[in-house]
């Protein structure tokens, strides 16, 4: 927990407010990669990309 802490810290004395946004869709698109790789996913997934 103290990671985010200081992550966050990190974020409002640096004004790095551009890089949760970035963070967060990498993390939903490594997560819909690595859930999506399933057969029962997959048809639905495809036409996304």
């Amino acid at each position: 927990m103290d990671l985010f802490k200081d992550f966050w810290g990190f974020l409002g004395i640096r004004k790095k407010y551009w890089l949760p946004p970035i963070i967060l869709a990498l993390l939903l698109v490594g997560g819909l990669l690595l859930f999506g790789s399933g057969p029962a996913v997959a048809p639905f997934i495809y036409p996304l990309f």
